[in-house]
């Protein structure tokens, strides 16, 4: 099965999208649908993959999602150009959540069969 790749560009909290991205990336990984998944994060979204995050009670948290996606064996890779501007190092990061680059989303680009960007 060809897998599908979602780009995500939104920052962590500030709007819904990057929450409905994985969402939707775990209803695709589900016993149900099984897809292959990678997930890319550009811009203010690598602060998606920051580690240590507190959102308020009762408040989704991305920080676990990515987690649970991780272990269901999607690839996430944040922007290492977007990381250090934003002052991220891969220690930063949840672990699992790979520095990657132009050339990373490139290929998945070319092996996927859906694209879908937040």
């Amino acid at each position: 099965m060809d897998p599908l790749t979602i780009v995500i560009n939104e920052g962590a909290y500030g709007s819904e999208k990057p929450w409905n991205a994985l969402r939707l990336a775990l209803a695709c990984t589900s016993e149900a649908l099984r897809m292959e998944v990678n997930i890319f994060l550009m811009g203010d979204a690598v602060t998606i993959a920051k580690r240590g995050q507190r959102p308020p009670e009762g408040f989704y948290n991305l920080e676990k999602m990515l987690g649970d996606l991780i272990g269901r064996g999607v690839r996430i890779s944040a922007c290492g150009t977007c990381m250090n501007s934003r002052g991220l190092a891969q220690e930063d990061m949840v672990q699992g959540v790979e520095k990657g680059t132009m050339m990373v989303l490139a290929k998945w680009v070319k092996e996927s069969h859906t694209l879908l960007s937040f």
